[in-house]
């Protein structure tokens, strides 16, 4: 009965219009805005964007509100709700500057390289045992050199290059795992990660000459066991005159070179990834970023670059691509660049006439990450959760306080993360992360003793209830801390409601909302 009355009382969600807030149900799809009004760009990024729904007779969604940016741009940039203060202090900011403000903290906070990690470990498949042969202190140490990354925010061409030439113990120079992941030494398996990281491209796709020529780069480097269980030291092995390869080397571009007998080849083709006007790596990268945050690629897939996959806006992507290079590949520039956008920040809420989602113009519903999901019931409720691994202790024992974004190995999972569609980081596709919402995930949050233990015996919930001495008191800081915005009158008055039924009972009904709102399409999908 309880589960009934609070699903009829909170079933819509109110989402992202400025000028009103508008309900949308889970399993409906958000009415369109027909609002009349003209949504200006606030700069160069935004022109090209609506130049194109111009030129196509659509219309942008309006600009979201204080309530639905503070939590988008949370969870878009370091995975994390905001706490209910935070919420609270961005939405009484009068401040017209506090959106750019509130971007810049985020992009310095310690999650933003947790998250990120999290993005980039996906990609370069940082996971040990099977399909990925590495030994679990390897991943880790593999993991800690992608954050560390992140964290200094390094020149996105340096870490390309120690990547692509990286020599050494696979156990001590942290870079040499990018190798180890291809689970093969021929140089065509090389090639191909190689290919899928910094080209975008998918070299099955190839003509056999082009993945020929390629596989040359990789084919000079020497692998070398050791005593120790699953360590390997790569090298540059030189030329063999025996196995001397028939087909010269030439870029992705089908430039042809020459290599020199005693240089790596793999420096060859990190000099012409980092430097050459035809390298496709900025375009790469910033297209990455730009699908990260708005949910769809310039060119999609991001992972799938070819002449016959064009990008949808080709000047726009060149102009990030130029703003890449010019800031010395500074990435956080990109972000920043995104971020203040009008198109980011546009509404969920449609237009109507809003085009489709290549068109950008309004931001994607999105089911949250599985690893976010969870940290935010945890963040919630004062919960942890356990993990584990096929791999013995004491390489795979997480404490109970790490947070699911900041797992440093793919092989370290639980029953939720595969639930929710974690990836398995098999192959480097970002196609492998499935945030589709499903009938099991949705029956696991209304009736799991999982779900239910966090919320029953939640001490930030308990507290919450102390300190406002009533229900109707707490329900405004409840809303802040899940769902990041204030309550609006008719769910104050639809909870007054509830409190007059039989079953609500002092700090229960508190979590009896509490289940509510963690149950609200609302809260499980970024908006």
């Amino acid at each position: 009965m309880k589960a009934l009355l609070l699903v009829s009382l909170f079933s819509g969600a109110a989402l992202c219009a400025s000028a009103g807030e508008s309900v949308f149900e889970s399993g409906t799809s958000v009415p369109p805005t027909k609002s009349g009004l003209q949504v200006a760009p606030l700069g160069k990024l935004d022109s090209f964007v609506f130049a194109r729904l111009q030129k196509k007779g659509l219309e942008p969604a309006l600009p979201c509100s204080d309530g639905v940016f503070v939590r988008r741009v949370y969870l878009d940039v370091i995975g994390t709700l905001p706490t209910a203060d935070e919420a609270r202090a961005f939405l009484d900011d009068p401040s017209p500057q506090k959106r750019s403000a509130l971007i810049d903290r985020l992009l310095e906070r310690d999650e933003f390289a947790d998250y990120w990690g999290m993005k980039w470990g996906d990609l370069l498949r940082v996971k040990s045992e099977f399909p990925v042969n590495l030994w679990p202190n390897a991943a880790q140490a593999y993991d800690r050199w992608i954050r560390t990354a992140l964290r200094q925010n390094r020149p996105y061409p340096q870490c390309v290059r120690e990547l692509l030439t990286a020599s050494g113990s696979n156990f001590r120079s942290p870079a040499v795992n990018f190798y180890r992941t291809a689970g093969s030494h021929d140089p065509q398996a090389l090639a191909r990660i190689a290919a899928l990281a910094f080209l975008g491209e998918r070299m099955e796709k190839w003509p056999e000459e082009k993945r020929a020529a390629f596989a040359v780069f990789f084919s000079q480097i020497g692998f070398k066991a050791t005593g120790e269980w699953k360590e390997e030291i790569v090298t540059f092995s030189g030329v063999d005159e025996k196995t001397k390869p028939q087909t010269r080397a030439a870029f992705p571009d089908g430039t042809r070179v020459s290599l020199p007998p005693e240089k790596d080849p793999r420096e060859v083709l990190a000099n012409w990834l980092v430097s050459s006007p035809n390298s496709p790596l900025a375009r790469v990268a910033v297209n990455r970023v730009w699908y990260w945050l708005l949910g769809q690629g310039i060119v999609q897939e991001p992972d799938d670059f070819r002449r016959d996959n064009p990008p949808s806006h080709p000047e726009l992507l060149a102009w990030l691509a130029r703003e890449l290079t010019d800031s010395h590949y500074d990435l956080k520039h990109i972000y920043r660049l995104i971020l203040n956008s009008r198109t980011y920040q546009l509404s969920c809420i449609p237009s109507a006439h809003p085009g489709g989602p290549a068109d950008f113009a309004a931001y994607p519903l999105r089911r949250l990450d599985a690893e976010v999901v969870i940290d935010a019931l945890n963040q919630i409720t004062g919960k942890t959760d356990e993990y584990s691994s096929m791999t013995p202790e004491p390489f795979t024992w997480i404490p109970p306080e790490k947070r699911s974004i900041a797992l440093p190995d793919g092989s370290i999972s639980s029953a939720f993360l595969d639930l929710f569609g974690r990836p398995p980081r098999d192959s480097g596709l970002l196609a492998e992360r499935n945030n589709r919402a499903t009938a099991a995930q949705r029956l696991h949050l209304l009736n799991s003793a999982h779900i239910r233990s966090k919320l029953s015996d939640s001490q930030p919930l308990r507290a919450l209830f102390r300190v406002a001495g009533n229900p109707e008191k707490a329900v405004a800081p409840l809303y802040l801390t899940i769902l990041s915005r204030y309550p609006t009158a008719d769910e104050e008055a639809a909870f007054k409601t509830y409190l007059q039924s039989a079953e609500a009972k002092g700090d229960n009904a508190l979590g009896d909302l509490a289940w509510a709102l963690v149950n609200n399409t609302e809260f499980l999908y970024r908006h």
